[in-house]
């Protein structure tokens, strides 16, 4: 895709980010060298092999003085420079093959940190992918093709459906129906009327609309967000390698020891031996193999890390900003509740709706179907399906003329309906109204969920060393400060844009290093600003992806948990090993100084030092505790097992309120069935699926979880739900008994109910968090 104003800096970031490299070039050689060397001393040829290992430390000297003389024009001296000393040294007093294993632990060490500048040009690639090059421009009847760059303020341009808006501007039809996730990152589309301000990158939802421009391409929303995670990237803190953090001070004090060696001894043989158990072995190899090991560990749960430096930096992270929609919410709305009308059961609501748009691509009638599924209704074969972008779809089914949208809102409102409103208010639910024949039938209330493993998440990278949880999002504040507070998060920033979410990073950064997680194209350039960036990558989020240090490919929240202990554990181990092996160094170092060791032996037992270090770097492959208990295959299965049931049993849920509701209107017969009903669901469904987790799933998870006494306040839920569950049988017996329910009974009973629907989900949703979120 070409677009003008873009190509310039996305060639030039291209050209530096794909040249060839040399360090893979200089690993071949030397590992070449040393192992060739090897070959002729075995076959008796010494002469050859010094000539091999000669030509593997000269292979390795010029790289490293260029990447030394690059440090130094950056004001700074890393772990290099040491091995450049050492690589002379050896070559000058010929320590060949001290020379060659020198360069091959320089060259390892550089090759295993190579790949870390790629991002921006990526990022940017992503982005452009997504904008569109051309507009169709409307002028009198005729519409026709032009270039982006040829639409002027005041154009008239015609959207098609499933187009991105290619500038900003107004809506000149009289609705559109816009998807906005690209730069909202909210799943629900919403409605602009006639005169209303869209913004480019935004995507057609529904049929075509005319859309007034505002804005030429160059200064519409989309470019800036282009230019954004441009700069961001650009801006970004170059990562300092923990091996030169620790050469700031080892480099000084080498020389330091060297030059007083051939100082006091006059001896440049002990000045080169010294420089040779100095070589920071540890630094350029130990290190980097922790770190590598730790981006091993990662990639077996799904969390590809980019490079070395962006594990290193999660490991010492301090604050944790994250998006929420697609982040800590599943990032698509879900069934949260049924109301029906007095003359309807919930059920019978949600399979009419789901019915009707079971052929509908609206990301709320999907959810309808799904949920439909999950409890087991059956739908209907619709006939003479119509959808209207933004009001909802109309069919006919089972010979009823059914609406499900926007539509069942008009007219005369019932008196349930006042409480939908309240309700959906109340949860920041979005709300699809159902009429039957032109009469109000019932409502279906959906919302995009906590995911059931954020909260467990979020207490464990607590337990890591996040000091500070703030969430960032484009949401309305009522809902974001919902999850916020739900979620125990120290900030939460609403209604925040691409370019408020980078100022909010920096802000961050400013403090303490930074996590940013999002999934969304709006995203990206707040992942670029980071000090790391994290990407829910599981469903596709190409831009984020692409602008992110790391990206989870599964779509699970915990695995960030998983990464943060894994960079913990590896940059302990990795520092462990640079500080171990430093020490032993300067051990060396001092026996050299004093003449008691020349630099062949010197060598060797540098080479033992790094080979000890080296393997307690490698202690980062092997698994350690991290947030997740270890499960065994029958407890996996059980927790599948239940998770589906909770799923199968929340018809139950809306059952219970329903008839809850029911009571508060009337105690009639219509009231007393309805609870009847409930009880019937309660004793044949869920009565049996509390009893087995009770004694299959409860004792499976024990071990686990450290005893019997982990799961025992969930018991003692058991036991309540089964209480109240009693108490309305017996109210149910005495109701049979006298022929309906008495006057004294109402207010117990609807506790009853109400108490029960508050247990069942307070105690589903704990659950779900605590137990349900620990399977893969």
């Amino acid at each position: 895709m070409d677009i003008p104003f873009f190509a310039a800096p996305l060639r030039r970031l291209a050209a530096k980010c794909f040249a060839p490299r040399v360090e893979p070039v200089l690993l071949l050689v030397t590992a070449a060298a040393v192992a060739a060397g090897g070959v002729a001393l075995l076959a008796g040829s010494e002469g050859l092999a010094d000539l091999l290992w000669a030509l593997g430390a000269v292979s390795a000297v010029v790289p490293a003085l260029v990447w030394v003389l690059a440090a130094l024009r950056h004001g700074h001296a890393g772990v290099d420079l040491i091995a450049v000393l050492a690589l002379v040294g050896t070559l000058a007093v010929g320590e060949y093959l001290a020379g060659a294993l020198i360069g091959l632990m320089l060259a390892t060490g550089r090759a295993l940190e190579a790949t870390a500048q790629r991002r921006a040009a990526r990022d940017l690639r992503a982005l452009l992918e997504h904008a569109p090059s051309s507009a169709r421009r409307r002028t009198g009847t005729a519409v026709t093709t032009v270039p982006l760059d040829d639409v002027v303020l005041d154009d008239l341009l015609v959207v098609g459906p499933g187009e991105v808006v290619p500038v900003d501007g107004t809506v000149e039809s009289s609705v559109a129906v816009l998807d906005e996730s690209v730069l909202t990152g909210e799943p629900l589309q919403v409605e602009r009327t006639r005169g209303e301000a869209v913004r480019s990158g935004v995507v057609n939802a529904g049929g075509a609309f005319d859309l007034r421009a505002g804005a030429t391409a160059r200064d519409s929303t989309y470019a800036g967000i282009v230019r954004l995670a441009q700069q961001a990237g650009a801006q970004a803190a170059p990562v300092v390698r923990l091996a030169d953090r620790y050469a700031a001070w080892f480099l000084p004090l080498s020389l330091t020891v060297a030059g007083l060696a051939w100082l006091f001894s006059g001896s440049a043989v002990r000045a080169v031996a010294v420089l040779v158990v100095a070589t920071p072995c540890p630094l350029l190899l130990a290190a980097p193999v922790a770190i590598v090991s730790g981006l091993s560990r990662a990639s077996r749960l799904g969390v590809v890390v980019r490079d070395g430096g962006a594990l290193e930096n999660l490991g010492r992270a301090r604050t944790l900003l994250l998006d929420k929609t697609g982040t800590l919410t599943r990032g698509r709305p879900r069934v949260l509740d049924v109301t029906a009308a007095p003359d309807r059961t919930p059920a019978e609501v949600l399979r009419l709706a789901a019915s009707v748009d079971q052929y509908s691509p609206h990301v709320l009638a999907r959810s309808m179907v799904e949920a439909a599924r999950e409890r087991g209704l059956e739908l209907s074969a619709p006939a003479d399906v119509t959808e209207e972008p933004g009001r909802g779809a109309t069919g006919t089914v089972e010979g009823h003329r059914v609406v499900i949208g926007r539509a069942g809102a008009s007219g005369t409102r019932p008196p349930w309906a006042g409480a939908v409103d309240n309700r959906a208010l109340l949860e920041g639910a979005a709300v699809a109204w159902l009429t039957v024949d032109d009469k109000p039938a019932g409502a279906v209330l959906l919302r995009d969920p906590v995911r059931h493993d954020a909260p467990r998440t979020l207490r464990y990278l607590r337990a890591a060393g996040i000091e500070r949880v703030v969430m960032l999002t484009g949401d309305r504040t009522a809902p974001a400060r919902e999850v916020g507070a739900l979620l125990g998060l120290d900030d939460v920033r609403s209604g925040l844009s691409p370019a408020g979410k980078v100022a909010a990073v920096r802000a961050e950064r400013d403090r303490a290093v930074t996590v940013m997680v999002g999934d969304g194209v709006n995203d990206a350039p707040a992942l670029a600003a980071a000090d790391v960036g994290v990407a829910m990558g599981a469903r596709g989020a190409t831009a984020s992806s692409e602008a992110a240090d790391i990206v989870l490919t599964t779509d699970r929240v915990d695995r960030l948990a998983d990464a943060v202990f894994i960079a913990v554990r590896a940059r302990r181990i990795a520092v462990q090993s640079a500080l171990g092996g430093m020490l032993l160094s300067l051990a060396a170092m001092a026996v050299a100084a004093a003449g008691l060791l020349p630099p062949a032996v010197g060598a060797v037992l540098q080479e033992v030092i790094d080979v000890a270090v080296i393997l307690n770097a490698l202690r980062a492959l092997r698994a350690d505790r991290t947030g997740r208990p270890a499960l065994t295959p029958d407890a996996e299965a059980l927790i599948h097992r239940f998770a589906a049931e909770h799923d199968d049993l929340q018809d139950v849920l809306v059952a219970v309120r329903d008839a809850a509701d029911r009571l508060s209107e009337s105690s009639g017969p219509g009231a007393l069935a309805a609870v009847e009903e409930t009880h019937r669901l309660l004793t044949e469904r869920l009565l049996p699926h509390e009893y087995a987790e009770e004694h299959r799933l409860y004792p499976a998870l024990a071990p686990a979880l450290g005893g019997p006494e982990a799961t025992a306040t969930m018991s003692r839920a058991h036991a309540e739900i089964d209480h109240l569950s009693r108490r309305i049988a017996t109210h149910l017996s005495l109701a049979r008994a006298a022929d309906g329910l008495a006057p004294e009974q109402l207010d117990d009973l609807r506790a009853c109910l109400y108490g029960l629907n508050t247990v069942l989900r307070l105690h589903f949703a704990q659950e779900e968090e605590s137990y349900f979120s620990l399977a893969p």
